[in-house]
């Protein structure tokens, strides 16, 4: 059945997705895990982990983990969607992706040691999975719950929801891992602030925060939306004729702009995304920063963010959704660029407060463009799935690459200036969509 746009009621449960999801990318893969994950494989002095017989740096392993772990959801997601477009059960996908995400964060409080370094890996890529594949449907929705004008400001509310539930998250994280005694918690770890146990919670409450306020979501999202007569065939089946579909719509001259958009979203999202899962490493590498100076950045950066999301809401009422989104590509790359030659903690605090900025603002804009730019279709959850496909594609190259250029140089410095250079080319393509938007219109 079709659902009524712009339901209050809807949207608010709409956007409690956010708040519930969001733990996962900052507390477990932004701010938590990478230095739990760097710690426990850097027990007894070794840096390095032996795969197929070749030792590699830890951080270098960390980085290949994250591209498995998009890669896999960019192979399952657009079969998913085309599913559920004919189906109409957007919200169930959610429910099991969910469900998958919230329970395999909940198992990495059982990786201890390079023994069950098996649990370390499957219940990150596991959660990785849950978390993208859920994105695809709750994404879907919002072209079908909300007017188009009223899309950037939706888009930027779920954001900054997502931002202060995760960034309250992550606070009460680091006064148990900074302090744990206050909370009754044993020194497991002579020499180290009871990095294993305090920080292994941490994991228990993110998967248990996901699930539960999850709940709130679906409580008020639709059960069945836009449903689609299957008329012969699995729903397997159909939703690769979904897929097939949809790319044929995306050749047609008259999708050019959407075709555009999506190649300069790609080279943005490569390097946002790259940086998001990968800028601890960078600080405790290159700069020395201690964890809980890493987790005081990464708030720094939560909610600079919860302002950067509106403030570019807000510039795109005056310039227009892709001159805004280009600006903030803009910015990104002077970044990557600056942090080249960042040597001190100061300047890491500084660039932190400037990803902060635009981080918010490229999220929230990318997401309200695109589903501006859809044609009139009931093909939502498809449409959504290439762009969700984009971005996990992106950030599977990002993050390879981003590894490759470890191994091959020894430093991540370089990385840095290849992030901004992909941000660059993705400006370049914005411009072309932009182009080609205006010229349809007159």
């Amino acid at each position: 059945m079709s659902v009524e746009k712009g339901n209050k009621k809807v949207i608010s449960a709409w956007c409690w997705y956010d708040w519930a999801n969001s733990v996962y990318p900052l507390v477990i893969t932004t701010a938590v895990f990478p230095l739990y994950f760097a710690w426990v494989t850097g027990l007894g002095g070794v840096d390095t982990i032996e795969i197929f017989g070749r030792a590699i740096k830890n951080s270098e392993f960390y980085s290949y983990l994250v591209s498995l772990s998009f890669l896999i959801v960019s192979m399952i997601s657009p079969v998913l969607s085309g599913i559920a477009d004919y189906a109409g059960r957007k919200k169930l996908f959610m429910q099991i992706f969910s469900w998958i995400g919230g329970l395999a964060s909940i198992s990495l409080f059982f990786f201890t040691s390079r023994e069950n370094l098996w649990i370390g890996v499957g219940g990150s890529v596991l959660a990785s999975v849950g978390f993208a594949g859920s994105l695809v449907f709750y994404n879907a929705f919002l072209p079908e719950i909300v007017e188009e004008d009223k899309m950037d400001g939706v888009s930027a509310r779920g954001f900054m929801m997502g931002y202060v539930g995760s960034s309250l998250l992550l606070i009460m994280c680091f006064v148990l891992i900074s302090a744990p005694a206050m909370f009754g918690i044993a020194d497991l770890a002579p020499g180290k602030p009871n990095v294993p146990l305090a920080t292994r919670i941490s994991f228990l409450m993110a998967g248990l925060w996901w699930l539960g306020f999850a709940r709130i979501a679906f409580a008020g999202l639709p059960s069945f939306t836009r449903t689609r007569q299957a008329t012969s065939g699995s729903l397997l089946s159909h939703g690769y004729t979904e897929l097939r579909g949809v790319i044929r719509q995306l050749r047609q001259p008259a999708q050019a702009k959407i075709r555009l958009f999506l190649v300069g979203f790609f080279f943005c999202a490569l390097g946002y995304m790259t940086v998001i899962y990968l800028a601890t490493f960078f600080g405790k590498d290159e700069i020395g920063m201690e964890d809980s100076e890493l987790m005081i950045t990464v708030l720094i950066i939560q909610f600079v963010a919860i302002g950067g999301s509106y403030l570019f809401a807000w510039i795109s009422s005056k310039i227009g959704n892709i001159p805004a989104l280009m600006g903030t590509a803009i910015v990104w790359s002077l970044v990557c660029c600056v942090t080249y030659f960042v040597t001190s903690k100061v300047g890491f605090y500084g660039v932190a407060f400037f990803v902060g900025t635009v981080m918010g603002g490229i999220q929230a804009l990318a997401r309200s463009t695109y589903a501006k730019l859809l044609p009139e279709t009931d093909d939502h959850a498809s449409y959504y799935s290439f762009y969700e496909l984009t971005e996990k594609v992106a950030t599977a190259m990002g993050t390879f690459s981003y590894g490759l250029i470890i191994n091959l140089t020894g430093t991540m410095r370089n990385a840095s200036l290849f992030l901004g250079g992909m941000f660059l080319i993705g400006v370049f393509f914005l411009f072309l969509a932009h182009r080609r938007q205006q010229v349809a219109r007159s």
